[in-house]
Parts: structure tokens; C-alpha cells; sequence
């Protein structure tokens, strides 16, 4: 069996270290695992001590890494999936070994067997890229990261997950980087789930709030930043777009407006209220989720649940799409009465408009977290694509 000290770049020079952190080198490294889909299967909330001190060991076991020297960068010639084999994968195998994504009874070889088609996808998806199994270009580049870097991310994640600790019974954590929202009651995640967040020129706002109220099968009224940016230049090239889509325009006392009064030639038009009728085209979907805020954001469904596929899910422009609507409202009504399972679903395809205060209102928290550790396995990274970190 290699030793993953020997895999590290003064392992592969001299097969000589010096020992490392006992916790650099635990066997749970092996074993674990993350969602094929990106999201960790683990209980553990983000916002949590435990998620604070596995951010701290990971740390210190990437600096760890770094000081033996890390690993040797390797240029990308050709794209690396199962049945592949030479020299490269070689390489990958004993890569992928270092960090625990490959048991390393398993580094040896050269070819991309089932145990290193897991190993690649494991590492695809705690590092927020496309899980497929090949290693193309854009997994070369992460596993190419020197650990010195990982280890700078790591450290500096450490003060904004000390700053965001929370301890409410009930509570929703959208993590922007991740482009994922846990539900979080007593202590432990009940659900983990994709979400789609701001675009970096459109950035979803860190924030804390409560949600105190649902509106199904909402109207949207659509902000004048979009009106400006987007519903004129397609009006301009689509002039039937407003009624295909479902929507009207009102004066700021609600009396309507032709389209064809309005000079698209200028931004005439965000002077005028757009607003968008209940129904299949909506933006919203069927539900919009409220909290007090400055932002003027809010948590929403989506006619378009094909973006909650991609590994990168920055497409909005500030509010965050919520995967899995149903099970997300059923949650956070549970305890307001008359809103059983079967209520929210019968109200999720009925199509009548409703507004539902909460009973007992639900912390959220936006937050920004791009490394961090976790009680039994690699490390997780995402891109800092605010660049409010560390560039990573």
C-alpha cells in the first residue's frame, strides 16, 4: 500500500518526510464520500461548531501538506475517464490519493478504473465542478492547486464561519459559493438542496432575516433594474413577448398600459409598473418566500428547473431559486395551522393566489463560505466568484 507521504513532492523526489499531523493521514479521508449531485450527505449544519473545527483541522492538514512540499502540478494533455490509461493517469491516481478522494491502497496503476471513476467524481463534487467522471481541463486545474492556496482558503474561511454562528432551533442557510440552502431544526440538517444564486454583476446580498410569509401563486413585479437591463432590449427584438409571457403594465395608480404607447427607443418603460400574472410562465413558479430586508430579495420557485443541474448555478440576478419547493414550504409551515403536507400541495397545483403568514417565523442567513471542513472527509471549495474572499 503507498503511504501518502510518499505521494507528496518530496515523497516523490526522496521517499523521505518528516511525519506529518496524525489527523493529516486519518483513514475516514478515505472513506468519505460527497452526493454525486455536489451536496454533502452529512447532517452537519454549515453554520455549526463542528463545521468550524473540521474548517481548523483542514487548515492545518493542507499547511501540513504544503510544508512537506505538496504535490507535483501536472499539465493537462487529453481528458481522463474510465478505460484511460498511461502515465497520466498515473499521476491522478496517486493525486487522488493525497487529499483521501482514493483509498490509497488504490493509487497505484494506470488506468481509470471504477475505484478512480469514484474517486474522480468525489473530488468533482466537493470542489463544486460538473460530476461526470472525466477529468478534463477544469478538474486538472483544481487538482493542480497548490495545498498552499487550499490551505489560505481554508484559514481565511475560518473568522467569516466564527462570525456566522448561529444557534436557532429552526433555521435556513443559503451559502452563496455553493449555490446551496440546508434546512436546518435542532442541531442538524433536515435538507440540503441546490440552489441558484446571483450572477457576480447581479450579486445575491449577505443578509440575516426571518421568513414570516409565503405567497402562493404570486404575481411578479418586476424590478426597474430589470425592466432596464433586460424586458426592453427583448421587447425591442420580440414585441409579442409581454403577452406570451403573461404580462401588464400599469401606471403607479394600477390603471393599465398599452405597449404600444411606450417608446422602446428609451427607457421610458421604468417609469411604468410590469407586472406579471400567476401562472406557468411565471418567474417566480408558484411560490415566493418573504423576509424583511433591504435588498428587496426573496427565495422563489422557478419555471426553469433545468439550471439546478449545472454544477455552477449563478444565474439570477440577486434572488435565490429554490430547488425543492415542496418540501422547503411544508417545512417551514409546520407549525402554522392548517397547513399540513397535503394543504401545500393541493395550493402548489391548484393555481389560487394565497398569502400565509408564518406562525413562527424562520431565520435565514445568506452567507458567503467558500472552504470549510468536515467532521469525516476532504475538505470542501468553491469558487470565490465575488472575489470576496480569497480569489479561489
Amino acid at each position: 500500500m503507498l503511504d501518502r507521504r510518499s505521494l507528496l513532492v518530496g515523497g516523490l523526489a526522496a521517499a523521505t518526510f518528516a511525519s506529518a499531523p496524525a489527523h493529516a493521514w486519518d483513514g475516514a479521508f478515505d472513506t468519505a464520500s460527497a452526493r454525486m449531485d455536489g451536496l454533502q450527505d452529512v447532517e452537519t449544519p454549515l453554520l455549526s461548531a463542528t463545521t468550524l473545527h473540521a474548517t481548523r483541522i483542514a487548515s492545518e492538514t493542507y499547511a501540513g501538506w504544503a510544508a512537506e512540499g505538496g504535490w507535483p502540478a501536472y499539465p493537462f494533455t487529453q481528458r481522463l475517464s474510465l478505460g484511460a490509461q498511461g502515465n497520466d493517469v498515473s499521476w491522478l491516481r496517486q493525486r487522488l490519493a493525497v487529499t483521501g478522494d482514493l483509498a490509497t491502497q488504490y493509487g497505484a496503476g494506470t488506468v481509470v478504473d471504477s475505484f478512480v471513476d469514484a474517486a474522480i467524481r468525489r473530488f468533482q463534487a466537493r470542489h463544486g465542478l460538473t460530476v461526470d467522471g472525466v477529468a478534463g481541463a477544469a478538474t486538472f486545474e483544481a487538482l493542480n492547486r497548490p495545498a498552499a492556496d487550499r490551505a489560505r482558503s481554508l484559514t481565511a474561511n475560518i473568522p467569516r464561519l466564527q462570525a456566522a454562528l448561529v444557534d436557532d432551533r429552526r433555521q435556513v442557510t443559503v451559502n452563496v459559493p455553493s449555490a446551496q440552502i440546508e434546512m436546518v431544526e435542532d442541531g442538524a440538517v433536515v435538507l440540503r438542496q441546490s440552489a441558484v444564486v446571483g450572477q457576480p454583476n447581479r450579486a445575491t446580498p449577505l443578509l440575516s432575516s426571518k421568513i414570516h410569509e409565503i405567497n402562493f401563486n404570486p404575481y411578479w413585479h418586476v424590478p426597474k433594474s430589470i425592466i432596464r437591463r433586460d424586458l426592453i432590449p427583448i421587447i425591442r427584438r420580440d414585441p409579442d413577448y409581454l403577452t406570451r409571457m403573461g404580462m401588464r403594465i400599469y401606471t403607479g395608480n394600477w390603471k393599465e398600459v398599452s405597449p404600444s404607447s411606450i417608446d422602446w427607443s428609451t427607457d421610458e418603460a421604468t417609469n411604468y409598473v410590469f407586472r406579471q400574472e400567476p401562472g406557468s410562465r411565471n418567474a417566480l413558479g408558484r411560490v415566493r418566500i418573504n423576509f424583511a430586508n433591504q435588498h428587496s430579495v426573496y427565495l422563489h420557485d422557478t419555471p426553469d428547473p433545468g439550471l439546478f443541474g449545472d454544477a455552477s448555478r449563478f444565474h439570477s440576478s440577486g434572488c435565490v431559486r429554490v430547488q425543492r419547493i415542496p418540501e422547503f414550504v411544508t417545512w417551514l409551515l409546520k407549525d402554522t395551522p392548517g397547513w399540513s403536507t397535503e394543504a401545500v400541495a393541493e395550493f402548489l397545483t391548484n393555481g389560487q393566489r394565497r398569502d400565509v403568514a408564518i406562525t413562527n417565523p424562520v431565520p435565514v442567513h445568506f452567507v458567503y463560505i467558500t472552504a470549510w471542513g468536515v467532521p469525516a472527509g476532504p475538505a470542501q471549495f468553491r469558487k470565490d466568484i465575488y472575489s470576496l474572499v480569497d480569489g479561489s
